[in-house]
């Protein structure tokens, strides 16, 4: 087991990395990143022997078929994990650039430069994935990460760590940069938490409930991602094959992640034409519908929805249904129940999208099309840390310019003040 000390150690040791890591130029950091996206393919099978281990003891532990999901890592999802690391070594590197520049009365030239978090850990559970996600981001932003997955991906973490960390290694960069914490011990988690003095931000990523426990402890500032109640408005001039191919998509394609659609409110104008056709299609597809009064009556063989599963985030084949009377009750509801995170209208209504787009106040907000590109890579981030559902200091898919921060640069000429 890793103990408090070698914890210590672990963010000890990515403190001088992130220092060193800060003078590394965007041509050696693209090389590594273009090199762990060829090492992650060379060795799929090491990687798919260990994820089937983890894989074995989720499911002898009865874990969720939702968490079960974001655990598996298979060829395919290597692949694009790899793709992941070469698009973000395409993109632009924020260090060193200057956002803003002006002159004051004095003469002063005054400036803002990109650089740096310092060290970032990353809290979180079931995905393997964001392990190369987040090392991937952190090293192209200069920052040193501490990786700190759940029990359930300790093998396959711990594989991909080791595959990363490796090949910073050849390339004569600091392998503390990328650092998994290779214990399930949760005593670490609280010794992580407390280290301040060497971890400059925490991410967590998961459930709510470890996301509240580790706001709870943490000394440290912590970017939250409580939950991901999505809704999608379908107002009464939408395209009824448009709304149909897009909620079904944005509930069925990958129902356990946060960006899939929790709650779909239907205008009442539209419902009669609407929920008859698509409410069969869901329940086809082995979807549980759980709809208000109004609902019900159109699908009578659906469960009534209760006052919390307006709150539900269900990361299942479940999902809320609403009738509203107007674009005004469909934003007071989002409102209400929303998490923050992802909210859609379907409409043909240039004058309505657009007040959705003005006044629905979630970190993702789009018109005619799913929930599901709240996502970093579709987004085009490369990847992402996380989706915060907080304004402070990022509000939606985190990619690099949201791991930096600006420190001000100023040029004189004998200036002094008096």
């Amino acid at each position: 087991m890793v103990t408090s000390t070698s914890v210590t150690d672990i963010a000890k040791n990515a403190r001088r990395a992130a220092n060193a890591l800060a003078r590394v130029s965007e041509d050696r950091k693209n090389r590594a990143l273009r090199e762990m996206a060829e090492e992650l393919v060379k060795q799929k099978g090491f990687i798919t022997a260990e994820n089937g281990k983890d894989l074995d003891n989720a499911r002898k532990s009865g874990l969720a078929r939702a968490m079960i999901d974001r655990l598996t890592l298979t060829e395919n999802a290597i692949d694009a994990i790899a793709r992941g690391l070469a698009e973000v070594a395409a993109l632009p590197d924020p260090i060193g650039t200057v956002t803003s520049m002006w002159r004051r009365p004095n003469g002063l030239l005054v400036g803002r430069m990109r650089i740096p978090l310092g060290v970032v850990g990353i809290i979180y559970e079931s995905r393997p994935n964001v392990t190369v996600d987040a090392a991937s981001l952190c090293l192209k932003s200069g920052n040193a990460v501490i990786l700190r997955g759940g029990s359930e991906a300790i093998r396959s973490n711990i594989a991909l760590g080791q595959i990363l960390s490796g090949v910073l290694r050849n390339a004569a960069i600091p392998e503390e940069a990328i650092q998994v914490i290779p214990t399930t011990d949760r005593s670490a988690v609280h010794e992580m938490l407390q280290l301040d003095e060497y971890i400059d931000v925490i991410i967590p990523r998961g459930g709510e409930e470890l996301i509240r426990a580790v706001v709870e402890e943490s000394k440290i500032p912590v970017i939250k991602h409580y939950k991901g109640v999505c809704h999608i408005f379908v107002d009464a001039s939408a395209d009824i094959a448009m709304a149909e191919k897009i909620c079904l998509n944005a509930k069925i394609q990958r129902p356990g992640v946060c960006n899939a659609m929790e709650t779909l409110l239907v205008h009442r104008d539209i419902a009669d034409r609407l929920l008859p056709g698509l409410g069969g299609k869901f329940q086809d597809a082995g979807v549980s519908l759980r709809g208000c009064t109004l609902a019900k009556n159109i699908l009578p063989d659906i469960e009534e929805a209760t006052e919390e599963d307006w709150y539900r985030e269900y990361l299942d084949l479940i999902l809320s249904v609403k009738i509203v009377g107007s674009l005004d009750e469909a934003i007071a509801h989002i409102e209400k129940y929303g998490s923050l995170h992802t909210e859609s209208i379907i409409t043909s209504d240039y004058a309505n999208s657009q007040r959705f787009l003005n006044e629905v106040n979630s970190s993702t907000v789009l018109v005619n099309a799913s929930t599901r590109f709240s996502d970093g890579f579709e987004l085009g981030l490369g990847a992402e840390i996380g989706i915060s559902t907080t304004k402070l200091h990022a509000f939606g898919p985190m990619g690099l310019e949201e791991l930096t921060t600006t420190k001000f640069i100023i040029y004189g000429n004998g200036q002094v003040r008096t």
